[in-house]
């Protein structure tokens, strides 16, 4: 039996020795204060994971700041390099008219804003020369003698746009003749609550209740003051005592002077504004008619205006002035006058040293079609479009109560060198827009002087001056 054992044993295949499993070695010990690890591991360690090597995450290389810095430089020199040799290419009279079209593209984004805020920003623009400039001559018909001056053009800009003198450069060089600053009252006041300004867009017009909104006469005086004494009064080449330009440089200055809303002495308000502005103006206005200060439209009775303007009228002449003399001293009436009203206003015209006049203000009736606007309930002056027929006719009517011998100035409802056109015809000398201004911009401006010139010339007139009043020959 043992025998046969040992034979089977032996008939088996040789046995493995048994693996020698990995005996987990203690741990060595801690220093001491430290904190001890367990007491006991496991007899078998667990097999020892190793973590995979972190992947590399492949990034854009970013350049360092001042690569940037060089880059962008090189941009702006290549963009101004193109400019440059566009420019070069480009006379100055084809690059100018560019500039202007261009503006036609941008001004209806002016139009989404809120009105009074785009105001405010047009206004800005100007002021930090941020328009066209005119570069271009004036057509030669479109010159004409006013006060002494030779005035480019007989466009211009009426009070209310620039109300506080702060871009009187840059709109004299949008290429109107002439530019009138204001209202501006003797102590700062913020008008009336907003809104106050209100577009009917239907039809091109303008419903406002600003107020007399001004920063005073000294921050406008001290403005002007500033001006003047950067630019110098050019002389013409020629040895006549008319004068290219004026006070404010190539173009000519007006200042037109309102009262504070609670003065209860007009007279003294105006006396002060002639004290502080008329050195730096080439004319100054005298404005009774806005509607929106109470009592101000009654200074426009014959027996108030008198008094106004005698009181205006001293103290302008008892300032000391050089050769020029003083400036012309003009009244801007309502177009909402009665018979007599205007009856009153031309024969102290004619009677007085006051033989210039603005023919009118904004009105505070809605001639149609605006009437059925929404927004003409507003209270306030409407200007634009539908006052043109009625500005135009109460400037008819004084051309002829004056018989032409008192110097009228347009305004109202101008939006086209035809509408420029029949203002002369009836009787203007110069012309004013604003509201046209604010639909049209700055492309607006040399589109009116070109279909003037176009006007002039179509029915043979050589220069503005022979057209003014054309429709009333007999009356010349």
């Amino acid at each position: 039996v043992v025998l046969r054992r040992r034979e089977r044993v032996a008939a088996l295949p040789p046995r493995r020795p048994p693996a020698r499993l990995p005996v987990a070695l203690p741990r060595p010990r801690p220093p001491a204060g430290a904190r001890q690890a367990s007491r006991t591991v496991s007899a078998v360690a667990a097999p020892i994971k190793v973590p995979p090597p972190p992947r590399k995450v492949t990034r854009p290389s970013q350049p360092p700041p001042a690569f940037l810095g060089r880059l962008l430089t090189g941009a702006m020199i290549g963009l101004a390099i193109a400019g440059g040799a566009y420019v070069s290419t480009t006379d100055e009279a084809t690059f100018c008219g560019w500039l202007f079209k261009s503006t036609e593209l941008v001004n209806p984004l002016f139009a989404l804003l809120d009105a009074e805020f785009a105001h405010r920003l047009a206004v800005s623009a100007a002021a930090h020369g941020f328009v066209p400039r005119e570069k271009r001559p004036d057509p030669p018909v479109l010159g004409i003698e006013v006060w002494g001056r030779n005035f480019t053009n007989p466009i211009g800009l009426a009070a209310g746009f620039d109300k506080n003198a702060e871009a009187v450069e840059g709109l004299l060089g949008l290429g109107f003749g002439f530019v009138e600053v204001g209202s501006v009252t003797p102590q700062p006041q913020e008008g009336n609550p907003k809104p106050r300004i209100f577009r009917l867009k239907e039809h091109g017009a303008v419903v406002n209740r600003c107020g007399f909104n001004s920063e005073g006469i000294v921050v406008v005086a001290k403005r002007l003051g500033a001006q003047h004494g950067k630019r110098k009064m050019e002389e013409t080449s020629s040895s006549s005592d008319v004068k290219q330009g004026g006070k404010a440089g190539p173009g000519i200055l007006g200042v037109n002077l309102g009262k504070n809303k609670t003065s209860e002495d007009a007279g003294a308000d105006y006396v002060q504004g002639v004290h502080s502005l008329s050195q730096y103006a080439d004319y100054l206005v005298i404005n009774v008619s806005s509607p929106n200060t109470p009592g101000l439209r009654q200074l426009q009775g014959r027996k108030q205006l008198k008094e106004l303007v005698k009181k205006v009228q001293d103290a302008r002449d008892e300032m000391q002035w050089a050769e020029d003399g003083p400036p012309p001293l003009l009244v801007k009436v309502a177009p909402d006058l009665s018979k007599q009203d205007l009856e009153d206003i031309a024969a102290y015209s004619l009677s007085t040293l006051l033989k210039t006049q603005i023919i009118s203000n904004t009105t505070i009736s809605r001639p149609p079609p605006a009437d059925a606007h929404p927004l003409a309930q507003e209270a306030g002056g409407l200007s634009g479009k539908p006052l043109f027929d009625l500005s135009t006719q109460v400037l008819r009517d004084m051309y002829i109560r004056t018989g032409g011998k008192v110097t009228l100035i347009g305004c109202g409802g101008v939006t086209s060198g035809e509408d420029a056109y029949k203002k002369i015809r009836s009787g203007a000398t110069l012309v004013q827009l604003y509201t046209a201004l604010a639909y049209g911009g700055p492309a607006l401006i040399p589109r009116i002087k070109a279909e003037l010139a176009e006007c002039l010339e179509r029915d043979g007139f050589k220069s503005v001056q022979e057209a003014v009043g054309a429709d009333f020959k007999p009356l010349k």
